[in-house]
């Protein structure tokens, strides 16, 4: 892993690339059932390390992705936030999506409102994106209401299943957010 590429900075947050020392508390993360509530399931170590892993082949082919996110105060690890490109079967892929993954104690102070709109003002900006959209089960609420302070909108036309998961999972409705660079730039 590197600390070449992109990395972003807000106000209290810092988006870089990942580095070896994250792998452990992302893992964490990751076999919380309170934080993988709204996932298949919570993931092995084994998991976790090949989801880095893929994350950062991702920043090798596209020049961004989801960014470790670190505190600036004192480089605590708190998540993860960035832009995916994702390819699985629905009418509105492939896209690039903005998506977020935090420690339970890091909810709450507004870390993934704060560096979604920074992955937004890149993907944007930086990268020229013309749309970027953002997805997650119904029930889910925290997510939405990030996805609603971030300038995203909803039609529930849009809403689907979630191929990832099984038929008659009851994670597998999805709601879709978007927004369009057009309508970013007009909100600022």
């Amino acid at each position: 892993m590197t600390d070449a590429g992109p990395t972003l900075t807000t106000e209290r947050l810092i988006l870089r690339r990942w580095r070896d020392a994250d792998r452990e508390p992302f893992a964490r993360m990751n076999a919380d059932p309170q934080v993988m509530r709204h996932f298949l399931r919570p993931l092995a170590r084994e998991e976790s390390d090949a989801f880095v892993d893929r994350i950062e082949t991702r920043f090798g082919e596209r020049g961004y992705g989801l960014w470790a996110v670190e505190r600036r105060a004192d480089g605590a690890f708190l998540g993860m936030t960035g832009l995916a490109h994702q390819t699985f079967e629905a009418p509105f892929t492939p896209c690039v999506e903005v998506g977020w993954r935090y420690a339970a104690e890091a909810w709450g102070h507004g870390y993934a409102t704060e560096a979604a709109r920074e992955s937004l003002r890149f993907g944007f900006e930086e990268a020229g994106l013309a749309e970027i959209v953002s997805f997650t089960p119904p029930a889910n609420a925290p997510s939405i209401r990030v996805m609603e302070r971030i300038g995203m909108h909803r039609d529930p036309a849009d809403d689907f299943d979630y191929p990832n998961l099984p038929a008659g999972h009851p994670l597998r409705l999805h709601v879709l957010y978007r927004l369009s660079r057009e309508r970013w730039r007009n909100s600022g």
